[in-house]
């Protein structure tokens, strides 16, 4: 895993970044766009104005996996950063998602956000729940059957919280 860096993701990358992103849609477990998402609504997703977005990749440059990062809330709930996660199905297990995890508490903590949220972590993506525990993420919230699940049906989803600063030394509340 010595050769696997982590980079800002552009245009040119979108093609892995579909595949990958085609290939979790597809298998129905742990995202909820449907196999009817248009590529421009992918392309949006993760590469739109608003979203800082990364890859990993090898020392071939073949893509591993992808995460996006951006404020979960306008206004007074810009302070709290969202994310959202992708490894390639070939390159799961390897710890892809761990680094692309830490890297992106790092660059929310960089951009300047004082905590993050996942709105919508699927309850059987249990790889996923157990890695956000160990990277320092709580769940907060259970959205009960909230989730429809290919082959399960309808199953929970979590939303996980983490504070990337203690709340004593966040800066002053303006009105």
């Amino acid at each position: 895993m010595k050769d696997i860096q982590i980079r800002p993701a552009g245009d040119h990358d979108f093609e892995a970044i579909w595949s990958i992103f085609s290939a979790h849609v597809a298998a129905g477990e742990t995202y909820p766009f449907t196999t009817a998402t248009s590529r421009e609504a992918g392309h949006a997703y993760w590469l739109g104005p608003d979203v800082a977005s990364f890859i990993a990749t090898s020392g071939s440059a073949r893509v591993l996996g992808m995460y996006r990062l951006t404020r979960n809330q306008v206004g007074r709930g810009h302070h709290v950063a969202n994310a959202s996660y992708m490894v390639s199905p070939s390159a799961q297990g390897a710890g892809i998602g761990r680094m692309l995890g830490e890297h992106s508490l790092g660059e929310a903590r960089r951009q300047g956000y004082l905590a993050m949220q996942f709105n919508y972590v699927v309850s059987t993506n249990t790889a996923a729940v157990r890695l956000w525990k160990k990277l320092g993420f709580s769940i907060v919230g259970t959205l009960p059957k909230a989730y429809r699940h290919k082959a399960l049906g309808y199953v929970d989803a979590y939303v996980m919280y983490q504070l990337l600063q203690d709340p004593d030394h966040w800066p002053t509340v303006d009105s």
